[in-house]
């Protein structure tokens, strides 16, 4: 496993770390404790040191799994959290410095810690990157010693420029994969040059580019990749990255094409490695295995020049015209 540097926290990352909405419910498979120890335990075995996680998933069913994983493994493991989306409405109305706090403060319970590594604002309205009194406030319950850093978890492009106005910014949390390609033109650079933090979710576009679906693939009625499709539930955005679904079988057809040997999955999560700018890729896992043939990803052989144009080549032949600018 490699490591990198997460922004301006200085932790050292593996590069290929985990999401843990799996854990906490979203697709179709109801929340299993001994499933939940065996997938964070084989994290642990393959030396990924960050957890990315929510108060929201499973109410808070995925932070007491991981306050258990705490317990059991000796090195460093950094933990990151999100807050917000328990609001009810979830309006930018509710991001008062009062109610984010009380959001921390229950996360460090079930987590069993008295500072959390990392916060980050849940997908707020893009409002709330407006109201730099919240920023502000995160600044003081790091002085408080809640957080030793803050961040945000953004839809947008837009939302993650605005958040790097704020000089005590850690880190940014952001769709990017082979079918979500903007945050490379712009976004990557001014990231890098305000030493903020990249981190990288649903790199396999809600497992589209596992290149394992077929256009009679059936998924269960509670699963968002059923029910979500046109933003019915949440943001569209957040399954398989907005994509129309028979559209981008399409795409992983060519992309698969493109990748015989290595394995579409493997190549995706590299597409993504090969930018620098990022610290780390979170994929979720629903088992063990999905852990441990994410993590050999890290030592895999890297795309060649010719590969990554094919692969923006596909992008802009399916995927630009109807996703790029949405996000």
């Amino acid at each position: 496993m490699k490591y990198r540097k997460l922004g301006k926290t200085n932790f050292e990352v593996s590069e290929i770390s985990i999401g843990t909405w799996q854990l906490g419910g979203g697709w179709g498979v109801a929340f299993n404790e001994k499933t939940a120890e065996s997938i964070l335990d084989a994290a642990a075995a393959q030396g990924i040191n960050f957890v990315d996680t929510a108060d929201v998933y499973n109410d808070g069913q995925s932070e007491i799994q991981i306050g258990k994983l705490l317990k059991k493994h000796g090195f460093r493991i950094y933990v990151a959290s999100k807050a917000g989306r328990g609001l009810n409405p979830h309006t930018a109305a509710g991001y008062t410095p009062a109610n984010v706090q009380g959001f921390i403060e229950n996360s460090l319970r079930r987590l069993k810690l008295d500072c959390l590594d990392l916060i980050q604002l849940h997908c707020p309205p893009t409002e709330v990157y407006y109201e730099p009194e919240l920023f502000f406030a995160l600044e003081r319950m790091k002085e408080k010693g809640l957080i030793r850093h803050y961040g945000v978890s953004v839809k947008k492009v837009e939302e993650a420029l605005k958040a790097m106005d704020y000089p005590g910014l850690a880190t940014v949390q952001i769709i990017f994969n082979m079918f979500r390609q903007r945050p490379a033109e712009n976004f990557f650079k001014k990231a890098a040059e305000k030493n903020v933090g990249i981190i990288v979710r649903l790199p396999l576009a809600s497992g589209l580019l596992t290149g394992n679906y077929k256009i009679d693939t059936v998924f269960n009625p509670n699963d968002h990749r059923f029910n979500n499709r046109e933003g019915q539930i949440s943001e569209k955005g957040e399954t398989f990255s907005g994509v129309n679904y028979e559209l981008g079988l399409k795409a992983v057809d060519e992309l698969k094409a493109l990748f015989p040997k290595r394995g579409l999955a493997e190549a995706a999560l590299k597409f993504i490695l090969m930018h620098n700018e990022v610290s780390c890729v979170i994929p979720g896992a629903s088992r063990a295995s999905q852990i441990e043939s994410n993590a050999k990803v890290s030592d895999a052989a890297e795309l060649s020049e010719a590969e990554m144009k094919a692969v923006r080549d596909i992008y802009d032949k399916y995927i630009r015209n109807p996703v790029h600018y949405l996000w």
